[in-house]
């Protein structure tokens, strides 16, 4: 890694800034900071999820933002979903979290109210070593997860709260929609959400890592769902989980 952008890094951290998503989601703001990623210190915001937000997310849905990170696709389902429909945002990065509130507080009457839950989702409730990587919070992890190869190393570890997707369906609304960007726990998500993937069944925007892909291939078919690569274009129906997976219930 070069110098400038190790120093760049260290001066990210901490750093909070204000942005718009883009004009079809109304301008609206949120906080975000380049501490998570380099991008964010651009003016214009550029994400993959604004597009699954606008192509799947429909006034009134429910939607989970499972690693939820600074919240893009939590603001940008919010717009979408109007003041009929919900958005839960679960980030286990306390400082993200809170960041997320701010920027819930400030979004407009037109948007769906977001939620904000500070916790890891994973296969089981309890408490779990969770990892605030070097490099940048998007890449933070679950050391039962192993993580992606960008950390960097490690800043810090804490203990955070692990919850499952079975418990959360409990608690509030069944998800139209999921999305789960959780740095290699993805299967461990999967193995806490039977339920809802045999009674909820969302739509679901999956980053798969590389080692996972075989568990989640299997927990997927074997609950009736398609699967396509987001990012193919046209968009790819596959046998097996690929980076970005889309899956779409086959009764839907």
């Amino acid at each position: 890694m070069s110098l400038p952008r190790t120093l760049l890094e260290r001066l990210s951290r901490g750093r909070v800034l204000k942005r718009h998503l883009p004009a079809k989601f109304g301008s609206v703001p949120i906080l975000v900071s380049p501490d998570a990623s380099l991008q964010f210190w651009r003016l214009r915001l550029e994400s993959d999820l604004f597009e699954f937000a606008r192509e799947f997310v429909r006034n009134g849905s429910v939607v989970w933002d499972v690693g939820a990170n600074v919240g893009l696709f939590s603001a940008a389902a919010a717009q979408c979903a109007g003041v009929s429909g919900k958005v839960i945002a679960v980030e286990a990065d306390i400082w993200l979290a809170a960041l997320l509130r701010k920027t819930a507080a400030i979004q407009p009457p037109t948007s769906a109210r977001i939620e904000v839950i500070p916790a890891a989702v994973f296969d089981a409730p309890g408490i779990a070593t969770f990892n605030v990587a070097k490099r940048g919070r998007a890449s933070n992890f679950l050391t039962a997860a192993g993580g992606a190869t960008q950390t960097g190393g490690v800043r810090e570890s804490v203990s955070v709260v692990t919850c499952t997707l079975d418990w959360l369906l409990e608690q509030r609304a069944a998800p139209d929609v999921i999305k789960i960007d959780v740095e290699g726990a993805e299967s461990m998500v999967l193995k806490g959400a039977k339920r809802v993937l045999a009674e909820a069944r969302p739509l679901m925007l999956i980053e798969v890592l590389s080692r996972s892909r075989d568990e989640v291939t299997e927990m997927l078919l074997a609950n009736k769902y398609a699967l396509f690569d987001w990012e193919a274009k046209p968009r790819a129906h596959v046998s097996h989980a690929c980076v970005n997976t889309l899956a779409i219930p086959s009764d839907k």
